[in-house]
């Protein structure tokens, strides 16, 4: 039974590439060097990372490196998101009990804060980052934390994690997120190997395969404020497209307590004038990050506070406030802009 979860950070946590993509090509240019393109950057790319600057940058000092790098990488966090699917295996593993650490080669000032800006430092008893080889780091971690490899997996991108799982005796899992493609993880025979994050609760026993068969209860709503402009969301959950807040209903509520808690959790905002809309059969959304079946009660509202601010979760990245004919032009996903032409419809806007 697996009862520890070994996290890498950069492509299976986060995705950083853009950034460390930035920092690497400043790098050479200090140095003189031609920059990289991003398919050229992640073939060439390897672990341990001196491996690859002996090539790139061939007689630089690790010192010199780790300057160069913290100088020329973007503002910590900015531009960093999550892997898709990532949010949900943490918040499972977690209520399921399982210990979960991060054990990667970004420098820890650099993944803390992501970690934390980002709404999932509080799930990791560990952040063992700034490793060279976790090959070798990986022994002492799991003595140091009492954790046994026939209970431990650990979860990476690259074919350096699934050596290091390996060298450990631990359960390896490849995930083709980040930085080396299927073809390339596949050479370091990992045990497990996934498109994404999004089954692996199921295949670790995290959570039973029943639940994804029921359809989910959900409800969200359309809000105005007082100059009746739309707040919309951007969500990674939608393919980074634009749409409403709102989420599930949980046992013992009613649909409109669920909203009034969903609405406060995910923007601070007070509501009044709550009106019920419409219902959609969302049967495998194309846009959602994971296969799934909603049904979506959707609600037009406005907001109780006369200049009400916005405050979002980790869940979503960007609100806007915007006119009607603004907003119709925005990427928005299919049921909000279902929602919204059925308010025009009727009126109601």
């Amino acid at each position: 039974m697996i009862r520890n979860l070994l996290f890498d950070w950069s492509g299976t946590i986060a995705d950083d590439l853009p950034n460390v993509l930035q920092a690497v090509n400043g790098m050479l240019r200090a140095e003189g060097k031609t920059p990289l393109d991003r398919e050229t950057f992640r073939a060439r790319f390897r672990l341990p990372y001196t491996e690859f600057f002996d090539e790139m940058l061939p007689g630089t000092p690790l010192e010199r490196l780790h300057q160069l790098y913290l100088e020329h990488f973007p503002h910590v966090h900015e531009g960093v998101t999550l892997i898709p699917h990532a949010a949900e295996m943490l918040r499972e593993a977690a209520a399921a009990g399982i210990r979960l650490v991060v054990l990667s080669s970004a420098p820890e000032p650099h993944v803390v804060p992501q970690a934390i800006a980002l709404g999932v430092r509080d799930y990791f008893e560990v952040m063992r980052c700034g490793v060279i080889d976790k090959r070798l780091e990986i022994h002492a971690l799991l003595e140091s934390l009492d954790m046994r490899p026939e209970e431990t997996a650990f979860i990476g991108d690259m074919r350096h994690d699934i050596d290091a799982g390996k060298a450990a005796g631990v359960l390896t899992i490849a995930t083709c997120t980040g930085y080396e493609t299927a073809a390339q993880l596949m050479t370091s025979a990992p045990d497990l190997l996934v498109p994404d994050l999004s089954r692996l609760p199921v295949l670790l026993g995290l959570r039973s395969i029943s639940r994804t068969e029921i359809p989910v209860s959900t409800v969200g709503a359309l809000i105005l404020n007082a100059r009746a402009e739309l707040l919309l969301i951007r969500t990674h959950k939608w393919s980074h497209r634009w749409g409403i807040p709102g989420g599930k209903i949980k046992r013992g509520e009613t649909c409109e307590a669920a909203l009034i808690r969903e609405i406060d959790e995910e923007t601070g905002l007070r509501l009044r004038d709550i009106q019920f809309v419409m219902v959609q059969d969302c049967i495998e959304p194309p846009e959602f990050q994971r296969s799934a079946h909603f049904l979506l009660l959707n609600y037009l509202a406005r907001t109780a506070d006369e200049n009400p601010p916005v405050v979002l979760n980790e869940e979503a990245q960007a609100f806007q406030w915007l006119p009607l004919a603004e907003a119709l032009k925005l990427d928005l996903n299919i049921p909000t802009r279902v929602l919204i032409d059925e308010c025009v419809r009727r009126r109601l806007l």
